[in-house]
């Protein structure tokens, strides 16, 4: 197995995560940046002693095809979008994930515009948002984040490809979506009734009993023994001048359909639940999905696909040539 990219490593205090779309014919570009990224990690991370800065790098699945010949994670595929008949979850623009993550913050955004600097004019930022730790992990609801992620041996098996597809043993699918709070009607709820739309007790993080805990509450529909493991890096964000307080959503798993079960419970329902409940106060507002390839990756990559001109070919269905039409091909909502 390859080693895998610094997905294990605790959260912390910093965070900041770009999303990029490449620009038409900027292939070329970010195929030198994705070589070149392990180094700038390193240059910018030596200035900063201490920080340490990381940098988890992940391709979307139709820009996999533009950039890399050859084989594909065999379960890639562009994030689908859940329609529910109350909440929805929708697809959006993303080619390239940068989860960058550092102790202090000016690692982060000194290795942000080095990147971003690299990719002018080949590839545009669609989406940054800038993590921060709040108090004990907490999330800005008030209520600890991520506890059930799995630990040691299990974290592992959770989150990272293995035998069942080698050419990318030791990567992991990544899946983002950012959740903007209602925190006005959030504060209006009793500490007791916050306690069961989550289903832990806000103070000591404690789950609540299955007599206590609502079918519909967040820990009851997304319970990790029944849909499978995740690793989730969660992370607050918000704007106070702008009103805008959220939740930046990311899960490593070995598999998308485990985080796609989850979605699909919270926003299109179970037996059990019609939905998620605490999607009556927080927003999902994007939708992507990526893979982070091995460590290793970065050094050695694929080669580029044919130029189009070499592939181009008759269609007897249209008696005319066949070529893609640089769709960026961004997903569709679903009802199951």
């Amino acid at each position: 197995m390859g080693e895998p990219q610094p997905i294990f490593d605790p959260l912390t205090p910093a965070a900041i995560f770009l999303v990029a779309t490449i620009d038409e014919g900027g292939e070329a570009v970010v195929r030198d940046v994705l070589a070149d990224l392990p180094g700038l990690r390193r240059s910018v991370g030596f200035r900063v002693p201490g920080s340490g800065l990381a940098c988890i790098t992940s391709i979307g699945s139709q820009a996999w095809d533009r950039l890399f010949s050859g084989p594909k994670p065999a379960r890639l595929h562009e994030f689908p979008g859940f329609l529910g008949a109350k909440h929805q979850a929708p697809a959006t623009p993303g080619d390239l994930l940068f989860h960058l993550k550092a102790e202090t913050q000016d690692a982060c955004f000194e290795l942000a515009m080095k990147i971003a600097e690299r990719l002018a004019g080949a590839a545009t930022i669609v989406d940054q948002t800038v993590g921060f730790r709040y108090f004990e992990q907490r999330d800005l609801l008030g209520f600890v984040d991520g506890t059930e992620n799995p630990e040691g041996q299990l974290a592992a098996t959770a989150a990272l490809v293995g035998d069942e597809d080698p050419e990318f043993a030791g990567g992991s699918y990544v899946t983002v979506q950012k959740y903007l709070h209602d925190l006005d009607s959030w504060k209006a709820l009793s500490v007791t009734e916050q306690e069961k739309v989550i289903g832990r007790t806000k103070l000591d993080d404690f789950e609540l009993s299955d007599d206590e805990k609502p079918a519909n509450s967040h820990v009851a529909v997304n319970d990790q023994d029944t849909n499978g493991n995740i690793i989730r890096a969660n992370m607050p964000f918000g704007s106070v001048k702008d009103g805008e307080f959220g939740t930046y959503f990311i899960a490593y798993a070995d598999d998308p359909a485990v985080t796609e079960t989850m979605l699909t419970r919270m926003f299109l329902g179970s037996p059990d639940a019609a939905y998620d409940r605490i999607l009556d106060f927080s927003t999902a507002v994007t939708g992507t999905s990526f893979f982070a390839p091995p460590a290793g990756f970065f050094d050695a990559l694929p080669d580029a696909p044919a130029p189009a001109a070499a592939v181009l070919r008759e269609s007897p269905a249209t008696n005319g040539v066949v070529s893609g039409d640089g769709s960026l091909g961004i997903g569709t909502l679903r009802r199951s």
